[in-house]
Formats: C-alpha cells, sequence, structure tokens
C-alpha cells in the first residue's frame, strides 16, 4: 500500500514529498507512509509497527499523541484555528521559553526553524550595520538562499553541493568555515575586520549526524564574538528543551546573543522562534526597522500544543532528563557493543537523548570527518532495522532522537534487531 501511495503522491508532488529526507533515495527501499503513531510507536499504511527513534525530526520529545498535547489542540481548535490577531496564549508560551533561556528577554515566534535563522541573521546584520555572515560545514540552518552552503542534512544526504537557484552574488556574504575548529574562525575575523555580523552555530550538530562541540569550543565562538562586537547565535531549533530543559546553552554554559528554535516549543506543530536582549529585540518590526511577518506566526493550535509541552517538561524536567539520557546511553552503547561483537567498524556520538551511529572508525567531529562514514553500509544497517520493525532516520548524516515514552523494553528490542541487522551489513 505505501508504494501505491508513493506513485500516487509521485504524480502531483517532486519526488512524492514534501520534504526530501523522506525520499529513501540515499538509503534505498520503499518509504513507509505513516497512518498514526502512539508513544514511542508509529503504525504504517501497510500495518506494520515501528519504535519510532525519529520523532518527526526532534520536537516529538514527549513522544506521539500525548494526552496533555492533544486535549489541549482539541480545546484550541474548537475556538477556532487562526485568527491572524494576538491571542493570550502567545505571551503564556512566551513567558516559559523566557524562563528556560535567561539571557532571552524578549521572543519573536514564527512558523518554522528557517524563518527564525533567517530572521535572526537579518535582525543580526540589522544590529551590527554589517553584511557578512559565518556559518560552519555540514551545519544546517534552513533552507534560505543565504544559508545553503555546505549545508549538511538532506544536502548531504542527496549528495547537492549546494542548491541550484541560488544566485552566488546572495552567498558571497556567507564564509563557510570547518566546524570545531577556532583557528579558521580568528582568521576569518582577522580577514574581514569589522565586517562580520555574525556566527551561527548548532551548538550540538544535528545535521551532519549528531556531532557535539569539544570542550572550550563554545566558550571560545563566545570570547571571539564578544571581542569582535559580532553576533553569535545559537540555532537550537534541535536542541532547544531537548538537551536540557535551557537547551544546551544550559548544558555548557554559553550564552549566545540570539537564540532560535523549532518545533519543540510548539509540541511538533508548526512553530519556530527567535529571541535575545530588548537591545537586540527591539529593533524588530512594529518597534524597529528591521521588518518581519508572518501571518500564522503566534498560530492559536501551536501556542496551545507548545504550551502543553513545555508545562510538562518544566513540571517534570527533574526526573525527565536524566531518564532520557540514562535510556540513551544504554541504546547507544549496547547497538556499539552489537557492531563490535558482528566486527562491525562504527563510532558513535551521543548528547542527552540525541544521537548517532557512524559507519566509520572515527571520531567524528566535523563534516569532512562526518563524510568518511559508510554510506551503503549504512543503508543495509537502516534497511534491516526497518524491516525489523525499528524506524531511524534514512541517512546517516541525520541525529535519532529518544523521547519520554520509550521504554526498556523498546531499547532492548532495539539493541537485539541491530544484532541482527550487523550480520546484514557483511551480508
Amino acid at each position: 500500500i505505501s508504494r501505491k501511495l508513493q506513485q500516487r503522491a509521485e504524480q502531483m508532488i517532486p519526488g512524492g514529498v514534501n520534504s526530501p529526507v523522506r525520499a529513501f533515495r540515499a538509503v534505498g527501499g520503499d518509504a513507509p507512509f505513516i497512518l498514526r503513531g502512539q508513544g514511542s510507536h508509529i503504525f504504517d499504511a501497510d500495518g506494520n509497527e515501528y519504535i519510532d527513534y525519529v520523532g518527526s525530526w526532534g520536537p516529538l520529545i514527549l513522544g506521539h499523541a500525548p494526552s496533555k498535547v492533544i486535549e489541549a489542540i482539541m480545546d484550541a481548535a474548537c475556538n477556532g484555528t487562526s485568527f491572524g490577531a494576538s491571542t493570550p496564549a502567545e505571551a503564556d508560551l512566551a513567558e516559559i521559553v523566557l524562563s528556560a533561556f535567561p539571557h532571552i528577554q524578549k521572543v519573536r515566534f514564527v512558523s518554522s526553524g528557517t524563518e527564525a535563522t533567517m530572521s535572526a541573521i537579518r535582525l543580526a546584520r540589522a544590529y551590527t550595520k554589517r553584511k557578512y555572515i559565518v556559518k560552519f560545514e555540514g551545519c544546517y540552518h534552513g533552507h534560505a538562499d543565504a544559508l545553503l552552503v555546505k549545508a549538511g542534512s538532506g544536502i548531504a544526504t542527496l549528495g547537492i553541493p549546494g542548491s541550484a537557484g541560488v544566485p552566488e552574488e546572495f552567498i558571497q556574504f556567507t564564509l563557510a568555515l570547518p566546524f570545531n575548529d577556532t583557528d579558521a574562525l580568528e582568521h576569518a575575523f582577522k580577514k574581514y575586520k569589522h565586517e562580520i555580523a555574525c556566527v551561527i552555530v548548532e551548538p550540538v550538530v544535528g545535521n551532519m549526524g549528531c556531532v557535539p562541540a569539544p570542550g572550550g569550543y563554545l566558550a571560545a565562538l563566545r570570547l571571539i564574538t564578544q571581542r569582535e562586537k559580532s553576533v553569535l547565535i545559537f540555532d537550537e531549533v534541535m536542541t532547544g528543551f531537548r538537551l536540557a530543559f535551557g537547551g544546551a546553552q544550559e548544558l555548557y554554559g554559553v550564552v549566545p546573543d540570539l537564540t532560535t528554535m523549532g518545533k519543540i516549543i510548539g509540541g511538533g506543530l508548526p512553530v519556530g522562534a527567535y529571541g535575545g536582549p530588548s537591545e537586540i529585540m527591539n529593533l524588530v518590526a512594529p518597534l524597529g526597522p528591521m521588518y518581519q511577518a508572518g501571518t500564522l506566526s503566534g498560530n492559536p493550535l501551536a501556542m496551545a500544543a507548545g504550551l502543553a509541552t513545555l508545562r510538562h517538561l518544566r513540571e517534570h524536567k527533574q526526573e525527565i532528563y536524566p531518564r532520557l539520557d540514562k535510556l540513551s546511553g544504554e541504546l547507544v552503547d549496547g547497538v556499539a557493543a552489537a557492531a563490535k561483537d558482528a566486527g562491525v567498524t562504527l563510532c558513535h556520538n551521543r548528547v542527552g537523548s540525541m544521537f548517532t551511529w557512524f559507519f566509520t572508525p572515527g571520531p567524528v567531529t566535523d563534516w569532512d570527518s562526518a563524510a568518511k562514514s559508510d554510506t551503503e553500509s549504512f543503508g543495509r544497517f537502516f534497511r534491516t532495522m526497518l524491516d525489523n520493525g525499528v524506524y531511524l532516520p534514512p541517512s546517516q548524516f541525520e541525529a535519532a532522537f529518544l523521547g519520554t515514552a520509550h521504554t526498556e523494553e523498546d531499547i532492548q528490542r532495539t539493541i537485539d534487531v541491530a544484532k541482527q541487522a550487523f550480520a546484514s551489513v557483511h551480508a
């Protein structure tokens, strides 16, 4: 049935998908069409059940269809789905975001992570009156023109160097530097003295697989940007409220100037946000000259789902985050041990409940080392896992996620299936 649904979709939708990573082109085989999710499991059109480690690419930290979130959405929907006008829930959600990220004094809600990063960069340029931006190879910050340079994620999965349709003139002010290399950043600031508006980084990269920054790297970025009066932007679209209630910046104790967030703050519904000190945020229209707008920004359904999600995380953060860390550690180490027993070359990265197994000796610390992964072996591993009821990201270069709905039984089952899968890697 999934294949028929795919063929039907292909007649009307490019590649039959509304986001390229769903295409399974990198791993082969047919992509299952999902009908529903419950807790840590999803169910496809062919009647198959899977343990899900994608979680809508991270935001479903409470699992699929948690009752509190669904009830909140239904209650909000009964009052109307969209007004293009302000609702009380927007300030309610803003209050929780501000409580979790102390450096944020004001926040603006948008409808996607792409919008959030695009707007934060525009704001950094408005604030500094400079043109150049620094991003890092393998970091994905959405599909805005200036950011589709060595952008990891789906671009890496499909083997595309950048993107057609992006004129060179649009990216001439984007400097793509190697991740985890402070010297390269120092060199850029010397070469473009007083010209770099901002440095944007995923504090734990999730879009070349999970690649954490080593100790001191984020602190170095903070020191350099402060010295150069450049804006430091943490793209916490994946890491915010996932690695800790206050995101990666709470975990590492490094505070950026601006933070961008994604769908976790909308309980998985279409939402994003960017925020920072009032001094910078007051430049945003209608207060200031930096224009950014959106009819669906602060959508009442997304605000309701986000409130239910973040309130639950805030109330239970003392038990949720340690448990996620413990279960994720058991899973990642268990699968790595199975690979070792089977004689399969594998390394792994994990921060909290975000992780990747790389089919390379490693270590994986940047895009060049991630790109050495054996993607064919990953594809065989992925397909065997899928055939046996474990749904992983269909790309070597995307992080996997664990949520509060996952159980010890899920973990053990996944490790058992991985033992079979590693046998297929050698096949």
